[in-house]
């Protein structure tokens, strides 16, 4: 069950974003300040998954909460929710580590959408990252970001090692090009989603041009693609 908590001085505005959020099933908590969220974060036995995080607040406001949640807990989601609408106001909560913003007020149902979206993300960025996957001729370390093939380093891109990693980790499962795109790519980052297509043709490409004897990434037709556990050469 994902873990929140909904920081924001007005009682009011708590209750609300709890209320929105609590059919989805999520495991709600609530700060009144940035102090006392910090406190919650260092002294909880199992870590936030997100984090609603109000910008305004008297003492340590927002902007000084995900800095501070940054140093340590980088895989944190964290959903801005202020009532500035400068640019300005967006690029600085992006710029000290927010994930997203959500300029109040808003629709409930865009709350849960960015919510979910959050947690997509962290989801993947959960995994073991001392995990060391080894399928066949390929290796991939996430500690070190490294994929071997043979004992051979393979030179990717940081998207392409992030997608490689999200589909090998979750072999037989189809992957829309949407999904990928949600759990790859900041939301602020969003391209079409057909980039995933060049990303996965160039993993393909590095994969064989380094002595992999088959093609660990199946398209599915009209959907997405899979990872393959089983050695073919069809893609």
């Amino acid at each position: 069950m994902a873990r929140i908590l909904v920081v924001d001085d007005e009682q009011q505005m708590r209750q609300l974003v709890c209320v929105y959020l609590h059919n989805e099933g999520y495991a709600l908590e609530e700060a009144s300040s940035g102090e006392e969220a910090l406190q919650k974060i260092k002294t909880q036995k199992q870590p936030f998954h997100a984090l609603i995080l109000d910008i305004m607040m008297p003492g340590v406001d927002g902007w000084e909460v995900c800095r501070q949640v940054r140093k340590t807990a980088s895989e944190t989601g964290i959903l801005m929710l202020t009532a500035k609408t400068e640019v300005s106001d967006r690029v600085k909560g992006l710029d000290v580590g927010a994930d997203d913003y959500l300029t109040k007020p808003f629709a409930p149902e865009e709350l849960v959408a960015r919510v979910k979206a959050l947690l997509r993300r962290s989801a993947y960025a959960d995994h073991d990252k001392t995990q060391d996957l080894k399928i066949g001729e390929l290796r991939i370390n996430v500690e070190c970001h490294e994929v071997k093939v043979k004992g051979t380093p393979v030179d990717l891109t940081a998207k392409e090692f992030d997608i490689l990693f999200l589909m090998a980790n979750r072999p037989k499962r189809v992957f829309t090009r949407d999904h990928v795109m949600e759990q790859v790519w900041p939301i602020n980052e969003w391209h079409d989603p057909r980039i995933i297509d060049t990303h996965v043709k160039n993993i393909r490409t590095k994969l064989k041009a380094h002595g992999l004897t088959y093609n660990p990434i199946k398209t599915v037709w009209g959907v997405g693609y899979t990872f393959n556990l089983v050695e073919e050469t069809t893609s």
